[in-house]
């Protein structure tokens, strides 16, 4: 990275303007191998509909998109979402889903600095329990344990890895405060 992380939520605009940005990194993190709901090859094709699904529910207001970039208005370098749509009975829960950090950009503190944001964006948005889900011992897994977060328990063969290989998986929970 060249500069300092810059961690904002995007709009749907903001996504839209940098969709190509975007696609390149789940790109890269599916080519690397992880665990994070898509299958290799992952088309380019693939990746765009997935943002542009993205997009719409940042739109809807179901979700908030935090995105890191390389500096101010540098390249995307990661990203976080916090699924807000929960069922009438939970409107303090949001979920954690697909913390993605480039390739380019690990082992320098992003994923922290990422889960840092969320969580702030979590209680902004009035959301005090968080979930997770991950791959036991992986870079994500260790870094949630550091991080505080407390671990549930693991399901053995939950979902694949890229490659089509069975991989368990540990739920994650973080309580930010009293329910409301």
């Amino acid at each position: 990275m060249s500069g300092a992380p810059h961690i904002r939520a995007l709009t749907a605009e903001d996504i839209a303007v940098r969709l190509d940005e975007f696609c390149d990194l789940l790109l890269d993190i599916v080519g690397g191998g992880a665990s994070i709901g898509f299958m290799a090859p992952l088309s380019a094709e693939r990746a765009r509909l997935f943002w542009q699904g993205i997009i719409a529910s940042v739109e809807r207001g179901e979700r908030i998109l935090l995105a890191a970039t390389d500096g101010e208005g540098g390249r995307v370098t990661g990203s976080v979402q916090l699924v807000l749509a929960q069922p009438d009975n939970q409107p303090h829960r949001g979920d954690v889903s697909k913390m993605l950090v480039h390739s380019s950009a690990r082992r320098q503190g992003l994923g922290a600095a990422l889960l840092a944001a969320v969580e702030t964006a979590a209680l902004e948005a009035g959301k005090t329990l968080l979930v997770l889900d991950t791959v036991p011992g992986t870079p994500a897994d260790r870094l949630y344990h550091r991080a505080g977060w407390t671990a549930l328990g693991v399901i053995p063969g939950y979902a694949l890895m890229p490659d089509g290989a069975a991989c368990d998986t540990r739920l994650f929970w973080r309580q930010l405060g009293p329910a409301s």
